[in-house]
């Protein structure tokens, strides 16, 4: 085992530790800590399972934790009600009780679906994150949002849980696909953007790195990436102002999600056309120039991700799906745009003519 960091989420009574590392996946000592009684259901899928749910059961029985399983099918179009359902069918079938535990063993629907039905089981039992991929590891496994999609809106139905502790093996990453590694970059990536413009210059020189999956590098911008969430989380648990910057070019990636068919284009991809449209608006207002579109086009190509919509997505599209979206507030749409690299403010303050240029692209 190699914890090459440890990080605090400093949330009161919610605070938990998130643990950044090579070969802590089936560390006893890391999870059993944070179980509570004596049972716990590890939530995975059939890609993860095989590769990674032996470890973690093996960690479960050296301290004598009765523990069920439950292994849903993989991708974005199976994080829906009906997923939340099985897994509350199993706790209730094999009476677990409220100090069980449900440990979330993927990416980030698998952490999503498992956080919600944790939320809800018996009005909220603990929960623990190990995230197997980049995407999850610097994104939706900090921060407590979990929940379902809907076929209006993704991510339209949950709650604001967080778990007990966070457990990031960058070596899981080994086995990550080339293209769900390089759409985890774009969250990564995201994070420079909006709050951290040395961060962005570090990326710039390390991409290839990072890439090519240099455990040091990866370790690095999964330590930096929650660094910049957990403090905009501390100060904005629940989204309702500052926390919405983390957003930046998820109302546009959602609707290509929606519109697109969910797992056709990964998030990390959708949210990486939607980052350079906010970068276009945010040019269109004034805000900032063409350098940073410039910089930021370059960095996300050679991240392997896209930097336009897909051709075929109509500015009429595109609206009737973002105004479904959760910042969409008294039917004004809030969009995450730049002030400047490094610096995002949220806003319904551009112009509609603007905005619908940025739409036809």
């Amino acid at each position: 085992m190699h914890i090459n960091h440890t990080l605090n989420v400093d949330l009161g009574e919610r605070s938990y530790p998130i643990y950044i590392g090579s070969g802590l996946l089936g560390q006893a000592e890391l999870i059993t800590p944070h179980i509570l009684g004596q049972s716990a259901l590890i939530v995975s899928n059939d890609t993860v399972a095989p590769l990674y749910l032996e470890a973690v059961q093996q960690a479960l029985e050296s301290k004598k934790i009765r523990q069920d399983k439950i292994i849903l099918a993989d991708g974005e179009q199976h994080k829906t009600m009906a997923s939340v359902e099985t897994i509350l069918d199993l706790l209730l079938s094999n009476r677990h009780d409220r100090r069980s535990t449900i440990i979330a063993l993927g990416g980030g629907v698998i952490g999503d679906i498992a956080g919600f039905a944790a939320s809800i089981y018996q009005r909220g039992v603990n929960f623990i994150q190990i995230p197997t991929t980049l995407l999850s590891q610097v994104d939706s496994s900090v921060g407590g949002k979990t929940g379902v999609n809907h076929p209006l809106g993704k991510n339209m139905i949950g709650a604001f849980y967080q778990p007990q502790c966070v457990v990031a093996d960058i070596g899981s990453l080994r086995t990550l696909p080339a293209r769900e590694l390089s759409a985890g970059l774009a969250e990564v990536i995201k994070y420079g953007l909006i709050c951290d413009a040395g961060f962005f210059d570090w990326l710039e020189i390390n991409i290839g790195g990072l890439l090519a999956g240099d455990e040091d590098l990866l370790a690095q911008a999964v330590l930096v990436s929650c660094q910049n969430k957990a403090r905009v989380v501390e100060l904005d648990e629940r989204e309702s102002g500052l926390r919405a910057i983390l957003n930046l070019g998820h109302t546009f990636g959602h609707a290509i999600e929606a519109v697109m068919g969910y797992g056709n284009w990964l998030h990390g991809e959708a949210v990486a056309a939607g980052m350079m449209m906010a970068i276009d608006l945010s040019i269109r207002q004034g805000w900032i120039g063409e350098r940073v579109r410039e910089r930021s086009s370059a960095l996300l190509e050679r991240a392997a991700l896209p930097t336009a919509a897909p051709a075929e997505m109509t500015p009429e599209q595109f609206l009737e799906t973002m105004a479904i979206d959760k910042k969409t507030i008294d039917g004004a749409i809030k969009l995450v745009l730049l002030r400047k690299l490094g610096e995002a403010c949220i806003t319904g303050d551009y112009g509609h003519d603007k905005l619908l240029q940025t739409l036809a692209g």
